[in-house]
């Protein structure tokens, strides 16, 4: 599989995985990632430019990040060549990945969740807290799974 490309004006601001998230989200909470208005490719452009941190993880057995907008770059202290490296339980510390499992197991048998709060951690080992998420799976029309997405609202330093 290939490694994807950091969101860009060239390749559409990752196109592809920025429509999966943006209907799966919209599909699955009955509300939108971007604001009203915004059509055709804008959509995307406006997904990476959000003030939020959004970011997803594919559906390996070990689940990589395999998309970020600028924000959850700057949140998580990564470059983008960093983060498709990276699986996503590493965005919590160890002593906490029960608890993260469960949050994914809750995401997966329901949907989504909209109340997530909880501790999570830069690439640079800074913690932070999430207080205002919604984590949601990426299902695309066809119903396949591609992983997935979360969208931290409101963070704050630790």
């Amino acid at each position: 599989m290939a490694k994807p490309s950091k969101p860009s004006s060239e390749n559409n601001y990752n196109a592809e995985q920025a429509e999966r998230l943006l209907s799966s989200f919209q599909r699955l909470t009955g509300k939108s990632l971007i604001p009203a208005g915004i059509t055709g490719n804008g959509r995307y452009k406006a997904l990476y430019d959000a003030e939020f941190p959004v970011l997803s993880h594919n559906a390996e057995a070990d689940p990589k990040l395999d998309y970020s907008n600028a924000a959850g770059m700057v949140q998580f202290e990564i470059s983008w060549e960093e983060l498709i490296k990276l699986p996503s339980r590493y965005t919590a510390e160890p002593q906490i990945q029960e608890e993260r499992d469960r949050l994914l197991k809750a995401v997966t048998d329901n949907g989504f969740i909209d109340d997530y709060q909880g501790v999570r951690i830069s690439a640079k080992q800074n913690r932070f807290f999430v207080e205002e998420a919604i984590v949601w799976n990426i299902v695309d029309d066809e119903g396949t799974y591609w992983g997935q997405g979360a969208v931290l609202y409101k963070c704050k330093p630790l």
